[in-house]
């Protein structure tokens, strides 16, 4: 059975992910997406709060499963006996950014090789930080996440409309 962890921190989840992680599911028996915790940032949402939506978003996904790590990317991949690590590439600066750490992650773990997968076109300029800077003035967003992510945003008074 192959196993691939689709790691991030998805704060908030865009369909950029969404989209991502579909395909994604098609290539593995078995996609593990791996809420980071990272102390060092703070976040919209809690750990909980973003298992919550991406499990909710991916319920129609039997090979889907979603899980909070904390620490090294390459300890979680081991735990969850991955073969892969998936990571979505929208700009080339994505990908200068990404490949010392897949460098880095197979040198601290041969296990699992990393797959770059390209955002489709129509997703490309979004990111969790643009729409959190589009949060901050008041922008609609409703085309950058998914509806499940608005309803949070609406229940948490993080947007009004």
């Amino acid at each position: 059975m192959s196993t691939a962890v689709f790691p991030g921190s998805f704060d908030p989840v865009t369909t950029g992910h969404v989209d991502l992680i579909r395909r994604a599911s098609r290539m593995f028996d078995r996609l593990v997406v791996g809420v980071l915790v990272n102390s060092a940032k703070q976040p919209l949402f809690s750990k909980e709060e973003r298992v919550a939506m991406l499990r909710e978003i991916t319920a129609d996904q039997d090979n889907i499963e979603v899980s909070s790590f904390e620490g090294l990317l390459v300890d979680f991949v081991k735990e969850q006996h991955a073969d892969a690590i998936v990571r979505g590439l929208r700009t080339p600066g994505d990908f200068e950014y990404e490949l010392p750490l897949a460098q880095a992650n197979h040198k601290l773990s041969v296990q699992a090789d990393t797959i770059f997968l390209a955002s489709a076109p129509e997703y490309s300029y979004i990111s969790s930080s643009a729409v959190r800077e589009l949060l901050r003035y008041q922008a609609d967003i409703s085309g950058y996440v998914p509806e499940t992510v608005l309803r949070y945003m609406r229940e948490h008074g993080v947007v009004s409309n």
